[in-house]
């Protein structure tokens, strides 16, 4: 068995380099505590910081369907295979400061304005780091339940914000297959969906 050490980080310096709409770089100078109980020499880091998200795998049971969100993604799109930067994902948004840090504040939100469906109860799956090597940013994952009477208005995403969102309901076993083809490729939206194929019974 491991002693646990007690670590310790010394930030020296941290400044934006960077920083427009929800995205900042900060570069740090720090030092931390190694395994061996020694500080580490002075460090550089960089880090994308991108703050606090929530993501809600939205399922029906009585049809066990899925319902996923397809939307232009621009850092996934390639050259080569421009077809890829429109990914299917649950829906998610970020946590703003108004919102008082609470996630399903958030997804309350992000429901209404992508898929227009009022949902008010949601069981938590996880709370997860994207990139740690490079990003600050946390996805708070949940699951919720609803049918299509709850579905009380348009979606689409907001047009204010050049969204463009199109509602895909997805047949479970058939979103899991999608996992295995590729076709559903976004982190949070495999983490639900394999979640829901757990605890499916």
């Amino acid at each position: 068995m491991s002693t646990k050490t007690l670590h310790r980080v010394d930030v020296l310096a941290e400044k934006d380099i960077f920083r427009k709409f929800f995205f900042g770089i900060v570069e740090a100078k720090l030092r931390h505590t190694r395994y061996n109980g020694e500080m580490s020499a002075e460090l550089t880091r960089l880090k994308f910081d991108r703050g606090d998200s929530a993501a809600v795998l939205l399922h029906d049971p009585e049809n066990d369907t899925v319902i996923f969100t397809e939307q232009f993604r621009y850092p996934a799109y390639r050259k080569d295979h421009p077809q890829s930067a429109w990914l299917l994902e649950i829906p998610a948004g970020t946590v703003e400061a108004d919102e008082d840090f609470d996630p399903t504040r958030t997804i309350k939100r992000e429901l209404m304005e992508e898929i227009g469906y009022k949902v008010t109860s949601f069981k938590k799956i996880s709370s997860f780091y994207v990139s740690p090597g490079g990003t600050s940013e946390r996805i708070h994952l949940y699951y919720a339940t609803a049918s299509p009477r709850q579905k009380v208005a348009a979606g689409g995403g907001l047009l204010s914000e050049g969204e463009d969102i199109r509602i895909v309901a997805i047949p479970t076993d058939e979103a899991l297959r999608m996992i295995e083809s590729g076709r559903i490729c976004d982190a949070k939206s495999i983490i639900g969906l394999q979640w829901l194929q757990h605890n499916r019974k």
